[in-house]
């Protein structure tokens, strides 16, 4: 298992490299820079600020600066939006607040998904079975943006129970892990019922059943942790979006979390700002899924990692 890991860990180094070296080929051959505004800036600023920050150099000797100064340093660079701050300060600043309401938001959707789904498969055909695909369905169909101006106007505006908008205080949480986290809730149900239905018809379902086993055992200790496999591949790419950002909830709900930086910056050509979040979300997703296929050796016995 050790050898398993390092040797993942290893292969995240060129990963990371062939993703830097395609997203920075991608951005600049967008036409367009990031010194240009509807109003024109003088020639002369325009070359002084390519030369301030390196612009002017040839791609590849920018692409070397850009990666030698993040393995010496740990330096994403500076922001050609932000003169005041570099991108490890909007990282700083910003990603664990992204991060916080994204584990949140995935702990919701895993407490919520997986019992659905179970008691979806366990009584299936029933009034359970279809009332929890039915908010699963709602999940999925109703999109944030339209989910969280609808939690809004009902638990704010309507009930006052909750405030509008805002970050800090556990109040002020709930209407944004709801709205990030029920889509999410809604695939794992979807999942954990279909994958249990398939697991509970399992010979050795049958075989525990008929040594006198409780069926609490059954479901959770044989039935579940099979079933959770599937369920545990996708967690690993949902919580590296989640806890790198999203965008539409951050903007709704006045959350000041890395998700408007990573949008405006695509706009402005803040390339630094661009690779450096790419770059995090990568790393994220290759180390949950390093995690998921290390947890797969938990769930299932006849899995071995040489």
């Amino acid at each position: 298992m050790a050898r398993y890991i390092v040797r993942r860990l290893l292969w995240m180094i060129p990963v990371l490299f062939f993703i830097s070296l395609v997203t920075f080929v991608l951005l600049h051959s967008v036409p367009g820079g990031p010194f240009d505004r509807e109003k024109r800036l003088p020639a002369e600023i325009v070359e002084n600020l390519n030369k301030y920050y390196g612009l002017d150099k040839p791609l590849p000797q920018q692409y070397l600066d850009y990666i030698g100064r993040i393995i010496t340093r740990g330096d994403f660079g500076p922001s050609y939006a932000s003169r005041s701050r570099g991108v490890n300060d909007i990282f700083r600043d910003h990603l664990p607040v992204s991060a916080q309401l994204g584990v949140l938001a995935l702990l919701m959707a895993v407490g919520l998904g997986v019992p659905l789904g179970v008691l979806a498969a366990l009584k299936q055909n029933t009034i359970w079975d279809y009332l929890g695909m039915g908010i699963a369905v709602f999940g999925v169909s109703v999109p944030n943006i339209v989910l969280a101006p609808l939690l809004i106007v009902i638990f704010a505006l309507t009930l006052k129970w909750l405030p509008v908008a805002g970050w800090g205080t556990p109040d002020k949480l709930v209407m944004p892990v709801i709205a990030l986290g029920m889509h999410e809730s809604a695939i794992i149900a979807r999942l954990t019922r279909a994958s249990m239905l398939q697991v509970i018809r399992e010979d050795y379902i049958r075989t525990a059943r008929a040594k006198g086993l409780s069926e609490r055992v059954v479901v959770v200790r044989h039935a579940l942790k099979n079933a959770f496999i599937p369920v545990a591949t996708v967690l690993g790419p949902m919580f590296a979006l989640l806890v790198t950002g999203t965008f539409v909830v951050e903007r709704i709900f006045a959350i000041p979390g890395l998700g408007k930086y990573f949008i405006t910056s695509i706009s402005n050509r803040d390339y630094p700002v661009v690779m450096g979040t790419i770059l995090l979300y990568a790393v994220f997703l290759v180390l949950a899924n390093l995690a998921v296929d290390i947890t797969y050796a938990f769930l299932d016995p006849r899995i071995r990692y040489q």
